[in-house]
């Protein structure tokens, strides 16, 4: 861990970027609680932080780098939380459902994540676009590869 910053620096870079780090956090999170979380780990990697910077700009873009990095690790640890329950909350399933679902599980990060937005958190391509910072397009290009993936598993395993 790094040093300790004085109070007043903490202070004034709290009051002048808290704001811009809630935005980022909630652009990416769509949670009020989740953001706040979000914000204060990032001024908790600040506080701890020995980097020196040049200028307030240079002080900005760090922040903003970390915040949108916490926003990563909060999905991250979403997503392998949500696959650990899902095998217990997956018990009133049918075998249909939960072979679905594990064949979601098995696809590439970069689909399931998509695939799992989409249709469980039932968020629409253009939020989903704004909490993974893609374009429009490549999320749909990822749901379109996505289910065709899943077709070609599910069609071997059900023999459509």
């Amino acid at each position: 861990m790094g040093k300790i910053r004085d109070k007043i620096d903490i202070e004034n870079t709290v009051e002048q970027f808290s704001n811009t780090i809630y935005k980022i956090a909630f652009s990416y999170t769509k949670s009020k609680e989740v953001s706040e979380d979000v914000m204060q780990n990032v001024f908790v990697r600040y506080m701890t932080s020995d980097k020196t910077f040049e200028d307030m700009e240079h002080k900005k873009a760090w922040l903003i780098k970390v915040t949108i990095n916490e926003c990563k690790k909060y999905f991250r640890r979403l997503t392998s939380q949500f696959k650990k329950e899902s095998k217990v909350l997956l018990n009133d399933w049918s075998n249909e459902q939960y072979n679905i679902y594990d064949s979601i599980m098995e696809l590439p990060q970069k689909y399931r994540v998509v695939v799992h937005l989409y249709y469980y958190e039932e968020f629409s391509i253009k939020e989903i676009s704004v909490l993974l910072k893609l374009k429009e397009n490549t999320v749909m290009s990822l749901l379109h590869r996505a289910r065709q993936r899943l077709k070609k598993v599910l069609e071997v395993e059900y023999e459509y």
